[in-house]
């Protein structure tokens, strides 16, 4: 008979409930005659590492049996854990990296949706790591695995998702007790009772079928067959972007067109969707008929260029009421709260040119007395509070100057990118189709507003100039320059990468 205690490792963000889960299972010990430990180590920050919560049971009627009761441990030891519970896919991982989950003994729990970390954000490419990826290492690693999504059911049931990982332990059998008593626990809280017992009873039949040594549970939701959406009741202007979809392009490529439909109708109106539709029609016509990859990339890219980030797209996205709901979700106001926003903005010289008329525009930015005197009013930044009556409306009055949207500098200059960006992948399809996908890709480069969005234009500009000028696109490793445009945000290694062709200017 072992007399070693329970250990159990919980790796939460904050808000998430860690604590309290923590609390639940030191309750539940300590109401059915174990002896309950229970510490917690912070993280640094949001999301540069989750705090550890750790628990030791030890079952009090084995006290005969030992010498004396034991010395519990005040942290977990790689290689020394019995259940490690993690809120975030992530998390998972890194308790896998610290060695707290091995597969002679570890059950981990953990829910499989992502919260990306600032290094991921930050990334000036794409810097997600691969959540399957992940997930393969983690089901490798851990003597039983138990995962889906537990932000979702929680989300559901109004509840936390503490609630939802307690359902998985009691269902993972690896305590000693039953069902009930874990149930018992959540009502003695007394808080939110109600919503985390549904959140906890779905947790445990999702997870009920993972059981015995080796097993795995993992449950993803099937992806379902892409139909475009019925016509019937639609506005005739959104019915014929449908029509269009569906007529003139192949099924495989029909929901990316669908999706950048729906974003550019949100971002300007119908007739710009229209125009979206009409480039990728003159794209498709110069791949060959089994280039889907680049229709879909195309179409991808093309979509998030012409919804570029402008002031009045930024204002617009600042009081969407889906924006106040997730504001208010995520700082777990209760329904009588009021939850107050402040939004710091800075517009610089060149964002206000950019939203007049294009020749208004260009005449502030050529006059050294325009830009003096425009500057001194907007050298200090302000705090307009959206969820006040006067700061809502400053920003809907600003939102609304997207009717205007295709006068002003901004979609001049941005419209004349694309159109360059476009000629090119046409020459590009002609030669190869390899070269033409990562030519596409490019459009990654131009991106956000202020310094961001000028350090992507010159690096998409230098990248544009050599892969016109080189006439065998074989030679060139355009791959290798816009990886080189994304790895800082100085430019050096781009200039480094642009040293074969001395013709280019590199000055960044």
């Amino acid at each position: 008979m072992s007399i070693q205690p329970y250990k159990i490792a919980i790796l939460a963000m904050g808000g998430e409930g860690g604590g309290v889960l923590a609390d639940w299972i030191v309750q539940l010990g300590e109401a059915n005659g174990f002896v309950a430990q229970t510490t917690s180590v912070p993280g640094v920050a949001q999301r540069t590492g989750a705090t550890i919560y750790y628990v030791e049971l030890f079952d009090h009627s084995l006290s005969k049996i030992a010498t004396q009761l034991p010395v519990l441990s005040l942290m977990p030891m790689p290689g020394d854990v019995d259940i490690v519970m993690a809120s975030e896919l992530m998390e998972a991982g890194r308790a896998v990296v610290r060695g707290l989950v091995t597969s002679n003994r570890t059950t981990l729990i953990a829910s499989t949706h992502r919260v990306y970390a600032m290094s991921e954000k930050s990334h000036m490419g794409d810097g997600r790591v691969d959540s399957s990826q992940l997930l393969d290492e983690i089901r490798k690693v851990a003597n039983r695995f138990i995962g889906f999504d537990m932000a979702k059911v929680a989300q559901d049931h109004q509840s936390v998702i503490s609630a939802v990982l307690f359902g998985s332990l009691a269902a993972s059998k690896t305590l000693p007790f039953t069902k009930t008593q874990f149930e018992e626990t959540i009502r003695q809280g007394g808080v939110g009772v109600e919503q985390s017992l549904k959140a906890f009873d779905q947790a445990y039949g999702l997870s009920e079928s993972s059981t015995g040594k080796g097993a795995s549970q993992f449950f993803a939701t099937p992806k379902e067959t892409f139909k475009l959406p019925s016509q019937s009741g639609l506005h005739p202007k959104i019915k014929s972007l449908i029509e269009r979809i569906e007529n003139a392009f192949p099924s495989n490529v029909q929901e990316i067109l669908l999706h950048g439909v729906k974003r550019l109708v949100e971002y300007q109106d119908p007739d710009y969707a229209h125009l979206f539709l009409d480039r990728m029609l003159a794209l498709k016509n110069c791949f060959s008929s089994n280039e889907s990859e680049l229709i879909r990339e195309s179409a991808r890219h093309l979509a998030l260029w012409m919804s570029y980030e402008d002031t009045a797209r930024v204002a617009s996205l600042k009081i969407q009421a889906s924006r106040f709901d997730r504001v208010k979700q995520e700082s777990q106001a209760n329904a009588g709260q009021i939850v107050l926003i402040n939004e710091y903005m800075h517009p610089r010289l060149q964002e206000i040119a950019e939203t007049l008329p294009s020749v208004l525009g260009r005449m502030i930015l050529g006059s050294q007395v325009l830009r003096y005197a425009i500057g001194a009013l907007t050298s200090k930044g302000r705090i307009v509070q959206t969820s006040t009556i006067s700061g809502f409306l400053i920003l809907t009055l600003v939102a609304s100057a997207k009717r205007w949207r295709r006068s002003t500098l901004r979609f001049k200059e941005e419209d004349e990118r694309i159109e360059k960006w476009m000629g090119l992948i046409k020459t590009c399809a002609l030669q190869n189709s390899e070269k033409c996908l990562e030519w596409i890709k490019c459009q990654t480069l131009v991106k956000g507003y202020s310094e961001t969005h000028e350090r992507g234009v010159k690096s998409f500009d230098l990248i544009f100039a050599v892969v016109q000028k080189n006439t065998n696109l074989l030679d060139t490793d355009i791959s290798s320059l816009r990886n080189a445009a994304l790895a800082d945000e100085k430019g050096a290694a781009l200039q480094a990468a642009l040293s074969k062709w001395p013709s280019i200017s590199v000055s960044m």
